[in-house]
């Protein structure tokens, strides 16, 4: 426990450090601002740099058609992938300068890199030797602070954040709005505030929209202080100021009266902070100490206290009427098993008996001494929201019984471990099967049909079979579980929620899930009921039939996302082309039309036109029930620009740059 406090007192002396570090120095200074990584530098003269060379000089010389591009030349392992966007309020001309501009400082920068970044006053450009194209990447973003400060008003802040939210919605799912909208408000006879949000093009909605509210998160964590902040990101740009950048307006810094009053210069502040700085530090670790000291004279630790009433919860829980309205007896609980006979069964967690990484923690196998095997969830001893999980977990799982469900046998709870045990599943998770394309050969139609079928039914108990409604609220690939007949078993019910008998949906704060998965209404607002589930089946039942992944897909010119892509083939009349090519022997086209008609259904953007499961798993078993036709489905992908831009030696979207010279 004493090692914990101190690391956590470490940590809060960095945070300290780093947000200090940020108040002194984000401001904005002259561009161009870089990213230069530290991975082998490539020799000079060699093909990746000459590769490199004529990329360089391809993107700039098609800056003057469009604000956005991406490209590759070469091939590998000298192959070089390349993206520039300029940000939309500009012309042409000057996006063309800004990308020859960044060409030249990309190269004088990061020397002999192989991943570079670099973002100049009106633009950005990167490049890398892995392909990173439709790739959300937020790390390494830079948030920058107008020099000219604001007071940190409650009311600015509230202004700020509403109208980026709203901002945000429109780049992501407003198809009109090419993943660039513009904001202006006025706060008061004489100040105006100007906001703007971009996105790379090659992102997909919820992947524009998520590098975006982490820019909201970057810019809110530093930069409210200031009159103007921006935010800069490998995937998209955030911007505010009290006047018309985007309109060309140059700041003229002038003294107004506010109705957000200003606050002290960048100056005063560091004179201010240097000057306490020392006199915090000391006072923090003063009190760090005591605090230490204190919890090691307590017989009962925070954490001791936390375990006694987990062990209560489950006691009561013990005794209470379950899924199948009959009280388990204590041979059918899940019984307290000693670390060390999980210990011995993993080997001590050897990394040759792990199974997977999750979000809360790793996944082992394990042999009991009665020769039975396990999988162990140990959970991740760094992860506070882990802890709630697992209390959800074992809480809940303990009353669900169903053959589509995974079974829960043990549990641990000792010193810092906490750790899960339940029926072992010899063929992994359905992803494991269904992502490779050797595993997915073994997949035919009528196994994938029964797969189907069965998580529907998982998902009919949750929902509306047993004596509780639970909306699962992470139903995905790597979730389901394969027993040794290849039977699906939903797993994973630490993000599960219980709705009371008169409850239809729930809202949070706190959005948990995987992306993709998600339902548009929980992702944006929030709010998540039992047809957030039919959205994440929906999704699943696509990728079963198709074999393809939900996001990342652009083997068609037009649809960066699967979702898009079958909603396209299915106005296109042309349904078949979605079929997986290893069902093409075992697949029937009009069952297979069905089947991707009901998932169609059930990835709806409006959560009120979605299925209940109850109708999934009876239009799944009756061929001759009526189908609706389905409206368009949530988070379709925008459509590439600029796909007549052909050049010789180029294909569009993903290019391969062989040779680039003078054209005639």
């Amino acid at each position: 426990m004493g090692h914990n406090f101190l690391s956590d007192a470490k940590t809060m002396l960095l945070l300290l450090y780093f947000s200090i570090a940020n108040l002194l120095n984000l401001a904005y200074a002259d561009p161009p601002y870089s990213f230069c990584s530290n991975t082998s530098p490539f020799v000079a003269n060699s093909s990746f740099q000459n590769n490199l060379k004529s990329l360089m000089s391809y993107l700039a010389s098609n800056a003057s058609v469009s604000n956005q591009y991406h490209a590759s030349a070469g091939n590998d392992p000298d192959r070089v992938y390349a993206q520039y966007m300029c940000y939309s309020y500009i012309t042409n001309e000057k996006c063309s300068a800004c990308i020859d501009a960044a060409s030249q400082d990309i190269m004088q920068l990061c020397p002999n890199n192989r991943n570079a970044t670099v973002w100049e006053e009106l633009c950005q450009l990167r490049f890398s030797n892995k392909n990173f194209i439709g790739q959300l990447d937020f790390s390494g973003n830079i948030p920058l602070a107008n020099r000219e400060t604001i007071e940190n008003s409650v009311q600015f802040i509230s202004v700020v954040n509403e109208n980026f939210s709203n901002l945000t919605k429109k780049a992501a799912f407003d198809h009109t709005q090419n993943m660039y909208p513009t904001g202006k408000l006025a706060l008061s006879d004489i100040d105006t505030l100007y906001t703007l949000v971009q996105c790379t093009t090659d992102l997909s909605s919820h992947d524009c929209n998520t590098c975006l509210q982490v820019a909201i998160q970057n810019i809110s964590s530093c930069c409210y202080f200031g009159r103007g902040a921006r935010l800069l990101s490998r995937s998209c740009y955030f911007r505010f100021e009290l006047y018309a950048f985007y309109e060309g307006a140059a700041d003229t810094r002038t003294q107004k009266v506010y109705n957000f009053p200003r606050g002290k210069t960048l100056t005063i502040l560091k004179i201010v902070l240097g000057t306490c700085i020392p006199t915090v530090v000391l006072a923090f670790l003063t009190a760090s100490c005591i605090i230490y000291f204190r919890r090691l004279s307590r017989k009962e630790t925070d954490e001791e206290k936390s375990h006694l009433a987990f062990l209560q919860e489950l006691r009561k829980s013990s005794g209470s009427t379950f899924a199948e309205g009959n009280k388990v007896s204590s041979e059918e609980l899940p019984w307290m098993m000693d670390l060390s006979v999980i210990r011995a069964a993993t080997d001590n967690f050897s990394v040759s008996n792990k199974l997977g990484q999750g979000g809360f923690g790793s996944v082992y196998k394990g042999i009991l001494s009665d020769g039975s095997e396990v999988a162990v969830k140990r959970l991740s001893r760094s992860s506070e929201q882990g802890v709630k999980e697992f209390k959800t977990e074992v809480l809940l799982i303990m009353k669900l019984q169903h053959k589509n469900l995974v079974r829960l046998l043990g549990f641990c709870v000792e010193g810092e471990e906490k750790l899960l045990v339940y029926e072992f599943m010899p063929n992994s998770s359905l992803d494991v099967f269904l992502f490779d394309p050797t595993k997915r050969a073994e997949l035919d139609w009528s196994s994938r049909i029964d797969i189907i079928n069965g998580i529907a039914k998982g998902m009919l108990y949750l929902h509306e079979d047993s004596r509780l409604r639970i909306v699962h609220r992470d139903l995905k690939a790597s979730n389901v579980l394969l027993d040794n007949e290849m039977n699906p078993k939903i797993s994973d019910f630490g993000m599960a929620r219980i709705f009371s008998s008169n409850e239809d949906e729930a809202n949070t704060a706190r959005i948990v899930g995987t992306y993709g998965y998600m339902a548009p209404e929980y992702a944006m607002e929030g709010l998540y009921s039992t047809k957030s589930d039919v959205f994440s089946f929906g999704v699943l039942l696509l990728e079963i039939i198709s074999g393809r992944k939900k996001a990342g897909y652009h083997q068609s010119k037009c649809a960066p996302s699967l979702l898009a892509y079958a909603w396209q083939l299915w106005n296109e009349g042309n349904k078949a082309e979605l079929i997986d090519p290893m069902l093409s022997d075992s697949c029937n086209a009009d069952e297979f039309s069905r089947y991707m008609h009901i998932g169609l259904l059930c990835v709806q953007e409006d959560a009120s036109d979605r299925p209940t499961m109850s109708s999934v798993v009876l239009m799944l078993k009756s061929q001759n029930s009526f189908l609706p036709q389905p409206e368009r489905p949530a988070f379709v992908g925008r459509f590439m620009d600029n796909l007549e831009a052909t050049v010789s030696n180029f294909s569009v979207n993903e290019m391969t740059l062989s040779d680039v010279g003078p054209r005639g």
